[in-house]
């Protein structure tokens, strides 16, 4: 019998110098969303290549409702990371492995009802989105199986949120990048049924990401187990997936409006495309074609920003209130750097790339470069605003954020957009992301600097008849760590070190 590692790759976030640190803990997760970038373009290249335009729609139409779903769970994935961020800051392992207990129960009901409720209704859903009926067959058969695959997604996403914030964001990578290799190559293995495998058309293409989810999901599980990763519950510790009411409600109650800032986007995107459209294909292609690069853009800001969110959760857990500081200033720091060197490249080579999504000799490409001009430049903003949200959310304070971007984008760049329009015409459009990130902005750091995003808690306090442990957070002249103990009695923890610096 082969001896196992005696522990997994996990990083303490409140040692050591931040500003490598954290690049080298953010680089996994950018890479990590390119990945699925690629991933999507590849598929819709098979599908919409070889089965036809019919097929790509209806892929399109199923797939805004996978990513509605996701997006309503992504902020409950959040809140699990940073509950089990803060504990592990905390040198709470205890604490941590019950927050994992209860929220892999929560995730897994939430799953199995969505694909329960949603897999004889799929028809229903895509007719209530206006999808057309030369695709409605093609896509119900799709999103049928990808309502199979959902509880597949979500918990294969949630084991990556609390490797995440356990300091870990190389093995999710890993993972995951053995979840779009295997999509690649099944999709034309199941799409025509090469070999032995029948030809599935677009439901293969479906099948695809079941089987590639559902591979990784279990090499991972396997590899957390013979790693013996100090978070692993075995078969003596079953109680730890009776949900704890509090932990259930922090998932609830603070992952909901992380979740709504999603959606919130989603909606505000869907306004400004249809005021786009209005203008006609030359405009309506010329935005697509822009928003191809700005989906690249943004990933160093989204990469940066969750990664500052796990790590200032780690040292919130630990009471290392100036690395928190630290954590802030170098993720905006980075932010304007990556974000800035790719956004002025893209500037700079702006007809070859936009000229990779419009036909050769468009009109449309002076159009793309002309508002690409004007509003690319909004991500270094919108970048800043995303790494002091994943900062102040470390605590608790999720609300804070959520009202921010909603005056952004509903106060202030659908506004812009529309009511400017007499005057600059469609250039109103385009100056609105600017504006409104530049409010963002303002906005977000004026919260940091004077809010109370300190004083928040991710768990409620404890009951009466509950024990409470103190934890490294609460050391003299710190504020209280937002981490609460749960049920249990540890030894005393050592107080961290407040020597290092950045």
């Amino acid at each position: 019998m082969s001896t196992a590692p005696a522990h997994a790759p996990t990083r303490d976030l409140t040692q050591g110098p931040i500003v490598s640190t954290l690049l080298v803990f953010s680089l996994p997760i950018l890479a990590g969303n390119v990945l699925q970038s690629l991933n999507g373009s590849v598929n819709a290249m098979w599908v919409g290549k070889y089965l036809g335009e019919a097929a790509l729609t209806a892929t399109a139409n199923a797939n805004n409702i996978m990513f509605l779903l996701i997006g309503l769970i992504f902020g409950v994935g959040m809140a699990a990371t940073i509950l089990v961020a803060q504990s592990m800051g905390a040198k709470n392992l205890a604490q941590a492995r019950t927050v994992i207990g209860s929220s892999a129960t929560f995730f897994g009901v939430v799953s199995l009802a969505i694909a329960i409720i949603g897999y004889p209704l799929s028809r229903y859903i895509l007719q209530w989105m206006g999808t057309p009926a030369l695709a409605l067959p093609l896509a119900e058969s799709y999103l049928r199986v990808i309502f199979l695959a959902m509880p597949l997604l979500y918990l294969f996403a949630f084991i990556s949120a609390i490797l995440r914030g356990a300091g870990d964001t190389r093995t999710p990578f890993i993972f995951l990048l053995v979840v779009v290799v295997l999509d690649v190559i099944l999709n034309p293995v199941l799409i025509f049924g090469l070999g032995p495998f029948p030809s599935m058309g677009i439901t293969g293409a479906a099948t695809a990401t079941l089987v590639a989810n559902a591979i990784s999901f279990v090499a991972m599980l396997l590899w957390l187990y013979w790693r013996k990763h100090p978070l692993w519950i075995g078969r003596h510790e079953l109680h730890l997936f009776i949900p704890q009411g509090r932990i259930v409600q922090a998932l609830v109650i603070k992952g909901l409006p992380m979740g709504a800032q999603m959606v919130m986007i989603s909606l505000a995107m869907l306004m400004v495309m249809t005021m786009v459209n209005s203008y006609g294909v030359e405009t309506s292609s010329a935005y697509g074609a822009a928003l191809q690069l700005w989906t690249y853009v943004q990933m160093p800001a989204m990469a940066i920003g969750a990664a500052c969110s796990t790590m200032a959760a780690q040292n919130v857990g630990a009471g290392q209130w100036h690395r928190v500081d630290g954590t802030a200033r170098a993720g905006v720091v980075g932010n304007v750097l990556m974000t800035g060197a790719l956004a002025a490249l893209i500037v700079g080579l702006d007809r070859q790339v936009l000229g990779l999504f419009l036909p050769e000799g468009s009109d449309a490409l002076a159009s793309a470069r002309h508002l690409n001009h004007i509003a690319v430049g909004s991500f270094l903003f919108f970048g800043v605003t995303f790494v002091l949200s994943g900062v102040v959310r470390s605590t608790g304070a999720v609300m804070p954020p959520l009202i921010i971007l909603g005056i952004a984008l509903w106060g202030v760049r659908v506004p812009v957009a529309k009511l400017l329009q007499p005057w600059l015409g469609v250039d109103a459009i385009w100056w609105s992301f600017p504006v409104s990130s530049v409010c963002a902005m303002l906005m977000s750091l004026a919260y940091y600097r004077w809010g109370r995003w300190r004083q928040a808690h991710m768990l409620s306090p404890p009951s009466e008849d509950e024990e409470t442990v103190a934890t490294p957070a609460e050391v003299a002249g710190q504020p209280p760590a937002p981490v609460c103990a749960l049920r249990q009695r540890l030894p005393p923890q050592t107080p961290p070190t407040t020597a290092d610096t950045a």
